[in-house]
């Protein structure tokens, strides 16, 4: 068949012509080749002519009948062999078939397709038929048929002619092939009742769509599977509607054009899902691992996969690991996980199933996370049966959880860092999840675990660093303040909140001969061990300095000089000696910010006490300042912890530090150091801070 025109390439949008080629009146394929009918009784007189022998020979049928139609249409040069031809065909009853050249009325000679016949009237007459059409038409309409012939049988495009009811009319093989199904099963049947395995409703109510109205649809897409390819998987094809309707727009029915793109869909799929996968390894990079924290770690790491690789997540930790100790049994017995995080992307039965973040429950050597840590290698249950869920679920009624939940498939992989086998994640698809795991889930599951198990690894040691410097520091910050006379005291110390980190804040009230007392704040810069170790340092050997009787300058010098060496920190202090028979304080101030005292009788404010080069910088000057300190009287000794943040001048802060202590007087010591904790203190304060409160109540 061949083709009117297309859509966007002539007139007649979307329609699709019978065979003829444009221009052609359908009406008939005698009418495309202009086909003659001549007859000629047994002496060769021609009796019969159609209008169409007008046409191709010229002459008019007034003209012709009567007259010998080898003298009128045939040349001399040919004439005997018509005579011959002639006489075969009236004499034998043969029929002759063949190309033979006439003359025209113009004079010229033409070649014409002859089919000649014996006919026999009811009287036993003779005559001959003879229908006759120009050469180079049939040879147009021969070349038509057979291209379109070879494009429709040919063609690795599926063509098919649905007719006015949709049933099938044409299929070329290249659809058999598709479908699966021979041509002759397809032939009479609608769409849907041989496409079995592909929601076929959508395709016919688009090509009934496209019968009543004539107007195309282009690249629809149909999925589903076919009898040819039982175990290949889903297949796509794209699927386009055409109606087909003669010149005289009488609808034949719909073409349909059908391409298999199986193989584009699946690499698109394939394409997306590398996509997905590699913007998941990016938020896990961006997501996982952004504290220091193994619980906080883990549940990131369960947030990042769900609901993006499964329905629910699990991460557990072997227990010997987070204790620092050499597992129990290596490679036998059972193994002691502690749960960290479980996850799910949905309301489900195997949350509840899974355990709880914090518990520790021991796995025998025949349960698939054991093996997983055991082994160092993952576990894939790609479709998970009744048996795999007694080795997947902690319990028997964990694992009737589970299976009510439709837990279809399992992947653990280890937590690795290091070479070392942290623990496992465990993940679960359900209903929700349709399809299984499989390998490239593995291959990105495991590249997630190894992320997540270095930021676990990194964790736990600085978790283990920082329980370490906390019981050191601990053990060096002076417990409850003495009771001396004359003065009241309360002190307070927060460790850093946003790095968890163990600073180098410290406080101490040192008792004095001739009831006077010491007090100290100071601050070590930098955190971690060595801060609270040099804190310990400075702090017993400002006790030391203190016992000696010496003035706070003196105190503040010696204290520069043990500290100035190449292995220790730099700090600041700030040193009062308070002495409740002259009703005074003599502070001495190394790099430190100055103190806010609240007289019973005036406004708070700032002392005004010389301030020295920090501890350690080596060549400072410090000076002793005397302050009046009376009975009711208050002084607020603080580390920087308390006022400094990054978003405000310091300026700002201790006018606002001021103002707050202000509006303690009247508050005992203990609501003042929770008022100022609770007003200046931030949310993820990345500093530690001491605060001492001393009231003269001599």
């Amino acid at each position: 068949m061949t083709a009117g025109s297309f859509p966007g390439t002539g007139t007649d949008e979307g329609r699709l012509r019978v065979p003829g080629g444009p221009g052609f009146d359908a009406r008939g394929l005698l009418d495309v080749l202009g086909v003659a009918a001549v007859v000629v009784d047994a002496a060769g007189r021609i009796v019969l002519w159609s209008p169409q022998a007008e046409d191709l020979f010229g002459y008019r049928a007034d003209e012709a009948l009567g007259r010998y139609v080898a003298r009128l249409i045939v040349g001399e040069e040919h004439r005997t062999e018509a005579v011959r031809l002639f006489g075969e065909v009236l004499r034998g009853g043969t029929t002759w078939a063949g190309t033979f050249p006439v003359r025209h009325k113009d004079g010229s000679t033409r070649e014409v397709e002859f089919r000649n016949m014996r006919l026999t009237d009811d009287l036993g007459d003779l005559y001959a038929l003879g229908i006759a059409a120009d050469r180079s038409a049939v040879a147009r309409v021969e070349t038509e048929l057979a291209l379109s012939d070879r494009l429709v049988s040919q063609s690795p495009i599926g063509l098919a002619v649905l007719d006015t009811e949709l049933r099938y009319a044409l299929v070329n093989p290249a659809l058999e092939r598709f479908n699966g199904v021979p041509a002759a099963l397809h032939l009479g049947r609608l769409p849907s009742e041989v496409l079995t395995g592909v929601d076929a409703a959508p395709l016919e109510a688009a090509a009934r769509q496209v019968l009543e109205t004539g107007r195309p649809l282009l690249g629809l897409r149909a999925m589903g599977t076919t009898p040819s390819d039982p175990g290949g998987g889903e297949h796509a094809w794209a699927v386009s509607f055409y109606r087909l309707e003669t010149a005289a727009d009488r609808v034949l029915g719909v073409a349909a054009w059908v391409t298999d793109v199986t193989e584009r869909h699946r690499a698109d799929a394939e394409a997306d899902r590398s996509r997905r996968r590699l913007a998941l390894i990016a938020d896990a990079s961006a997501r996982v691992g952004t504290t220091l924290e193994v619980e906080r770690t883990a549940a990131e790491l369960a947030s990042v996969v769900v609901p993006a690789l499964a329905d629910v997540a699990a991460v557990d930790v072997l227990d010997s690991v987070l204790s620092l100790r050499a597992p129990d049994s290596p490679g036998r017995g059972p193994a002691l996980f502690r749960a960290l995080a479980v996850k799910a992307g949905h309301e489900t039965e195997a949350l509840p199933a899974a355990d709880p973040p914090g518990s520790v429950a021991a796995y025998g050597a025949d349960r698939l996370v054991t093996r997983c840590v055991r082994t160092g290698r993952p576990v894939l249950v790609a479709r998970v049966g009744p048996a795999d869920l007694q080795r997947i679920a902690r319990g028997p009624e964990a694992a009737r959880q589970l299976a009510r939940a439709g837990v279809h498939s399992y992947l653990a992989v280890p937590l690795i860092a290091r070479g070392e086998v942290l623990g496992a994640l465990d993940l679960k698809r359900d209903r929700h999840h349709p399809l299984p795991f499989d390998a490239d889930d593995v291959l990105l599951a495991v590249e997630l675990a190894a992320r997540a198990a270095v930021g676990i690894d990194n964790a736990r040691w600085y978790q283990s660093a920082r329980n370490a410097a906390v019981t050191l520091q601990r053990s060096l910050l002076p417990g409850p303040p003495p009771v001396r006379p004359g003065l009241e005291t309360a002190v307070r110390y927060q460790p850093a909140q946003a790095s968890h980190e163990v600073g180098g804040d410290w406080y101490d009230v040192i008792a004095l001969p001739g009831d006077r007392t010491a007090l100290v704040v100071g601050d070590v810069m930098g955190s971690g061990i060595d801060a609270a170790a040099t804190m310990g340092g400075l702090r017993t050997a400002t006790r030391a300095f203190a016992d000696l009787d010496l003035s706070p300058a003196q105190v503040l010098r010696h204290l520069d000089r043990i500290t100035v060496a190449p292995e220790h920190s730099i700090a600041t202090c700030l040193f009062a000696v308070h002495d409740p028979g002259r009703e005074r304080c003599r502070i001495a101030n190394a790099g430190h910010l100055p103190p806010v005292r609240l007289p019973a009788d005036g406004p708070a404010e700032l002392v005004g006490v010389g301030t020295g080069v920090p501890l350690g910088v080596g060549g400072g000057a410090f000076r002793t300042t005397r302050v009046p300190f009376r009975r009711g009287d208050r002084l607020v000794l603080y580390t920087d912890g308390l006022i400094e943040t990054r978003d405000a001048p310091i300026d700002e802060r201790l006018a606002l530090l001021v103002r707050l202590v202000e509006e303690t007087r009247g508050l005992s010591l203990e609501e003042s150091c929770d008022r100022l904790l609770r007003r200046l203190r931030r949310p993820g304060a990345p500093d530690d801070v001491a605060l001492l409160i001393a009231r003269s109540t001599g």
